[in-house]
């Protein structure tokens, strides 16, 4: 690769100058080069070189050269000749003793020329002694000196630095400080390999993890090239092939962000996955959804960053065991034998001899079935680990069709008390791709949103963790109902069995519960299970999103709702085993999303269900008796407070549908602020927490009088006061008075804590309503950068809902402020009445749902409602286009 001499520009302008122009000038052939399909290491390489030679140039134009105990290092990454387009550039300056005035005058000379040469050095002036010194103190400097390559001066200087790391920390020392040191930085990226916009460099299974690999080997072997480690057997070319196709990957990656960010930049944000993608050949077709491209080349990254993690993991304990360990004096080994196959030791199971998984290769689930039997194990031994991984990839149908490993699988799913962990560790080692294929396809897949948040891989083995929860007593008190329902299901292992297949098939086009299903039943009848069984299983697979969407998006209040649901569900044992799934699945999901509101709401519907089935699925509803029933168990709360007879005078105001459909508690409650308002004139604004089982959702009743904005007045000053609605129900009274109650989450979550900022809400709501005809400006929020990078199709949906009387409007859009506001506003210009909505925002997704009709109450004719369909749809097209104005 010739790149254009630097001797072409220092005979033609000043030091600093013929630098930068230099450095324009191949980082564009280094483009140019890359670009026509030049390796990125040899690029990033050529850059180093190139970086040595102007600081050379720069360090003789500064008369450094001249001083024989001034030395020039390159120290971290620069030490490692990694440069990339903005890397920081890390030196140090080491002397023999103290710097003479002089001395001072030279170095200050050389560090302005750097600045002046547009470098953004990070420079440490050290002595012979501070540099011990510093290394002793400071773990980093320790680690960046073990890098350290000397650029100019002594040769006899050229060992010092790492010298100074190996008299100043032990082994054992530098390998804990650094294994701490990296159980910080995975905390900081939630401790995986899969989050939505990763960091390549700091976070699991990024760059910093083959890093790591390097530091510890190069302190203990004295190495200066991660390859010396293959002749030392520290590491095997196969491991080291796997490390070098990442570490390119990551290389290539990494300079793609540079140029686009033009700086340095490691993290792959929203707002550069699809350009990267593009640079990487995955790029849309007509026969593909717009994000496809995107998952395809984050499920690329997603499997290179598991091999990573992986092999640091498994390199890392190798080094700890067969080095750090044995130096220990108070060492001792302790062994216990389990087999002719396995042992224990040092509380690590292993193999007997190395040659245990190519001569019974049903070994290779043997392992993880007695890790699952015995709690006292605490991992795999790093030897039998690197013999594992390798024996995964002889998992043929050869070794899928014998019956003693169909045996033995099932006896893992069956007899474990820590699944998720077992079947993390056959992941993480190859066995469970390899042994289920199809679970193999959705490693790494990622799908391109805000609602699911990891990969789908590592999505079904927490839904595993959250169930093993559901049975222990630390996570009853945050899981009640949930984990007593739990504990009585009959066999945990189909329920396990359907959390794996539950999501297997996506990625593949076509409805994944359907195609999960059939693969669940092809695998229940190879593994021995019976009719009812595997059609228990397939059921939970088909159904595993029915309770949550319906939750979600109906009204649960209404008893025709639930006694719909009611008839879908097959019986008791069904309705728990899809209870628990469902509550573990979306808490496996994005547990931002859940809360107790949405636990709430689940609870009900599984509640509500579980006494229709009880009483008889085929059982009409008796609405009278229900209203009676509510009627008198409200009433009960209010008869040492009120007059019956006032008490009636409300309610006869308002229609059955507010029986039904609130629950008697609430009732009450209304019904005793209404009476104790004197003041008909003002708004009643009442605040209290949306039940005691949803702590965290502010029920919100506001009576007033009836006007046409009044909802959209309200949503409007809700979202101005940081509210999210969830749930509203208005019910207007034949007095003209309107009863509506929201269910909010509070942003802050200090609403119900902090009386004054309940007083500025109540007020704010007070002041709104008490001047109807000045409908609120709109706050103008930025929308939130994540936001900015999805294309989410708007649609809308009217249909008239013959029961209610009333026309069922259900939109799905993109999530942003004010967008509640916003549609509630062209309801009231419309003249539409709304009796109730549904608020439910998954990810970057809102799908909400309204029930309205005209403001005298009838039905919207056909042309009214084709033509409010138009409307809608023409003003959420034109919010998108805000949205994509403002990216």
């Amino acid at each position: 690769m010739d790149i254009a001499l630097l001797s072409d520009y220092t005979t033609q302008h000043p030091p600093a100058v013929a630098i930068q122009k230099w450095h324009a000038a191949i980082e564009h052939q280094f483009d140019q080069y890359f670009s026509e399909g030049q390796s990125i290491r040899h690029i990033v390489l050529a850059r180093s070189n190139a970086i040595d030679d102007s600081l050379a140039y720069l360090w003789q134009q500064a008369e450094l050269n001249q001083y024989t105990d001034i030395n020039l290092f390159a120290v971290g990454g620069y030490g490692r000749k990694e440069m990339f387009p903005y890397s920081d550039l890390d030196i140090m300056i080491l002397s023999e003793h103290d710097l003479t005035a002089d001395q001072e005058r030279h170095v200050s000379t050389f560090i302005t020329l750097l600045w002046d040469s547009s470098f953004k050095p990070g420079i440490s002036v050290r002595t012979l002694q501070s540099c011990t010194e510093q290394a002793a103190q400071d773990i980093t400097i320790a680690t960046s000196l073990i890098e350290s390559r000397q650029l100019q001066g002594d040769p006899k200087f050229s060992k010092y630095p790492r010298l100074s790391v190996r008299e100043t920390w032990t082994d054992r020392e530098f390998f804990d400080a650094k294994m701490e040191e990296q159980k910080k930085r995975y905390a900081q990226h939630h401790h995986t390999e899969s989050n939505l916009e990763p960091d390549i460099k700091n976070a699991p299974g990024g760059i910093r993890d083959m890093n790591q690999i390097g530091w510890v080997a190069k302190r203990h072997f004295r190495v200066n090239r991660v390859y010396d480690l293959v002749h030392l057997g520290f590491i095997s070319e196969f491991e080291l092939k796997v490390l070098e196709e990442a570490e390119t990957f990551y290389w290539e990656i990494r300079h793609h962000l540079h140029r686009l960010t033009k700086r340095d930049e490691n993290r792959l944000l929203f707002d550069y996955q699809r350009e990267i993608a593009a640079k990487f050949g995955y790029v849309k077709t007509d026969d593909v959804s717009p994000s496809y491209p995107i998952e395809q080349f984050m499920r690329r990254y997603y499997r290179k960053a598991q091999d990573v993690s992986t092999f640091n993991e498994i390199l890392l304990a190798y080094f700890n065991q067969s080095v750090i360990c044995p130096r220990s004096t108070a060492y001792q080994k302790q062994t216990i034998a389990i087999n002719d196959r396995f042992k224990i030791v040092d509380g690590k199971i292993a193999v007997q001899h190395h040659k245990v998984f190519a001569e019974n290769p049903s070994a290779i689930l043997e392992i993880f079935h007695l890790l699952s039997i015995h709690p006292e194990i605490r991992g795999i031994r790093a030897k039998t680990l690197r013999l594992l991984f390798l024996a995964a990839k002889h998992i043929d149908q050869n070794f899928r069709d014998n019956e003693a490993h169909k045996t033995l699988f099932m006896q893992i799913i069956r007899s474990s008390d820590r699944l998720y962990e077992t079947l993390s560790h056959m992941r993480r080692y190859g066995i469970l791709g390899n042994y289920l294929p199809a679970f193999g396809q959705i490693m790494g897949l990622m799908q391109y949103d805000l609602f699911h948040i990891y990969t789908v891989d590592q999505h079904t083995l927490l839904l595993l963790r959250n169930l093993e929860r559901f049975k222990a007593p630390e996570f009853a008190k945050d899981f009640p109902v949930v984990s007593s329902v739990y504990q009585r299901l009959k066999q945990r292992d189909l329920i396990m069995i359907a959390a794996v297949f539950h999501d297997i098939a996506k990625g593949r086009g076509g409805d994944h519960s359907i195609l999960g299903a059939e693969d669940a039943r092809v695998f229940c009848q190879s593994h021995g299970l019976n009719d009812k069984e595997t059609h228990l299983i397939a059921w939970l697979i088909e159904n595993h999103l029915l309770l949550s969407m319906t939750a979600q998006k109906k009204d649960i209040s209404d008893p025709d709702v639930i006694q719909a649901f009611a008839a879908k569900i097959i019986d008791l044992d069904h309705l728990d085993y899809l209870y628990a799934l469902t509550v573990a699945d979306i808490n496996a999901t994005n547990p931002k999303l859940w809360n107790t509101w949405r636990a709430s709401l689940l609870r009900q519907l599984y509640t509500q269900t579980r006494d229709v089935i009880r009483s008889g699925k085929d059982r009409p509803v008796d609405y009278q008796m229900l209203i009676e029933d509510t009627k008198f168990a409200a009433s009960e709360r209010l008869v040492d407070k009120f007059p019956l007879d006032d008490v009636e005078n409300v309610w006869r105001a308002l229609g059955n549908e507010y029986f039904l459909k609130e629950s008697a508690d609430d009732i009450a409650w209304h019904t005793q602020a209404i009476l104790a308002h004197a003041d008909q004139t003002t708004p009643l604004i009442m605040l209290r927490a949306q039940r005691q089982a949803a702590q965290d959702a502010v029920q919100l009743f506001i009576y007033t009088q009836d006007t046409p904005n009044l909802f959209a007045t309200t949503v409007a000053i809700l979202d101005r006061m940081d509210l999210d609605v969830q749930d509203a129900r208005i019910i207007t009274s034949t007095t003209a008075f309107s009863l509506d109650t929201y269910v909010v989450l509070d942003r802050f979550g200090t609403l119900l804590t902090d009386p004054h900022r309940q007083e500025t809400v109540k007020q704010a709501l007070v002041q709104a309503l008490s001047h109807l005809d000045e409908y609120p400006n709109l706050m103008q929020r930025r929308i939130p950068r994540q936001l900015r990078h999805f294309n989410i199709e708007n649609k809308v949906s009217i249909q008239a809902d013959l029961t209610l009387n009333q026309h069922r409007i259900e939109i799905s859009t993109l999530d942003h402020p004010g967008l509640l506001a916003k549609i509630g506003g062209l309801f009231m210009m419309r003249g539409l009445d709304i009796h109730s909505a549904k608020i439910a925002t998954l990810g970057e997704k809102a799908e909400d749902i309204f029930y309205v009709t005209q403001k005298s109450g009838g039905m919207l004719s056909t042309e009214d409602a084709e033509l409010l369909t138009i409307q809608l749809k023409s003003a959420l097209d034109e919010a998108s286009n805000q949205v994509t104005l403002q990216h």
